[in-house]
């Protein structure tokens, strides 16, 4: 059995179905169910005595030590976090306490739990922990892309409290010995992705008839990663992964926000065409550019590969054209996800429309 933080989120999720779908070894599903976590993304394992799920705080030190002492996991993987950076602009405490005090508190449950389990039970234990490529900061347009050895530069809030966490839970290994493993991600997308993120967004407000709005020039450059492919990476560095080493995680497609978006315009004009006839690209509309937004990021995802063999399947075009159309598929989701807190966080922070 595996412990999984914050998994009813959208990689965590997309974790829990793809490991539940190709092992039975049963999840403790842990989720706070913040405005992003969402049972209905995990609806078809309903009745399934595989997946346990408690919604809790990962920051709640006696729930994580009764769950750890009861359900005796042989490893925890962390995706709870905080993780959009337009929010942590506009309200930081949030992300420090779940992000730094959450994963603290998580790393003190599941070191004292380690500390009492057998020899070969704690020989075997696994603290994976779930990052992203912001930490390392922003490249120039011709640096060489982000290897597990890149100095950390966080420039948003965001990405602050998740080098923070990084930080924690390395010195929790070397200082107490506690086996973790650590993956740094590029940008995620695919199915069940909470509409406040780049590619849902553009997605909906397409089909809405509203703006597509891009920040500043759209210049932006980020490596996409299909989600299925870094849950694929996940379970590779869980069970082949060197304790106390870092693995970065990408996709190998780096591209700017403005491609992203036109390319999405373009499976829509083929897949949903306008009752107008017009180019859904006739909908994109610049905005200002938010504080502190990084220019580049790209994964160097050689190690990983080298050591472990894991490579993506998917490649953006693959990705791109799965995920616009799980979007269509199932504007009812979306239509749920959007009504209540998140739709009035948006009007709250952008008026009538959300920039990415």
């Amino acid at each position: 059995m595996i412990l999984i933080t914050g998994g009813a989120g959208f990689i965590g999720a997309n974790f829990v179905l793809d490991w539940l779908a190709l092992n039975n070894e049963p999840v403790i599903n842990l989720d706070k169910l913040t405005y992003a976590g969402n049972l209905e993304t995990l609806a078809s394992l309903q009745g399934d005595p595989r997946h346990v799920f408690v919604q809790g705080d990962i920051g709640d030190s006696a729930l994580v030590a009764r769950l750890l002492a009861e359900h005796r996991p042989r490893a925890v993987v962390h995706f709870a976090a905080e993780s959009h950076v337009d929010r942590s602009i506009h309200g930081a405490e949030d992300f420090v306490q779940t992000n730094v005090v959450g994963t603290f508190r998580l790393l003190e449950a599941v070191r004292a739990h380690w500390a009492g389990l057998a020899d070969a039970e704690r020989a075997a234990f696994r603290f994976l922990h779930v990052s992203t490529d912001e930490v390392y900061g922003s490249l120039a347009p011709d640096a060489p892309a982000f290897t597990e050895t890149h100095t950390y530069e966080p420039n948003s809030p965001y990405s602050a409290s998740k080098a923070a966490s990084d930080h924690l839970v390395r010195a929790w290994h070397h200082t107490h010995g506690l086996p973790v493993l650590t993956t740094n991600c590029s940008n995620n997308y695919g199915p069940f992705h909470f509409p406040e993120k780049l590619i849902p967004l553009m997605i909906v407000n397409a089909l809405a008839g509203k703006p597509l709005p891009v920040y500043g020039d759209g210049m932006q450059v980020r490596d996409w990663l299909y989600v299925k492919d870094h849950c694929s990476a996940i379970r590779r560095v869980l069970d082949a992964g060197t304790v106390g080493e870092t693995y970065n995680v990408g996709g190998w497609n780096e591209k700017p926000n403005i491609e992203i978006v036109h390319t999405i315009c373009a499976l829509l004009d083929e897949l949903r065409p306008r009752a107008d006839g017009q180019s859904y690209a006739t909908q994109i509309t610049h905005v200002k550019d938010r504080p502190g937004h990084d220019r580049r990021y790209a994964i160097d995802a050689r190690k990983l590969e080298a050591e472990l063999g894991w490579k993506p399947a998917e490649t953006f075009g693959t990705g791109i054209r799965k995920t616009v159309q799980w979007y269509l598929d199932h504007a009812d989701w979306v239509a749920r996800v959007q009504s209540g807190a998140y739709r009035q966080w948006v009007q709250t922070q952008y008026g009538a429309t959300a920039a990415a």
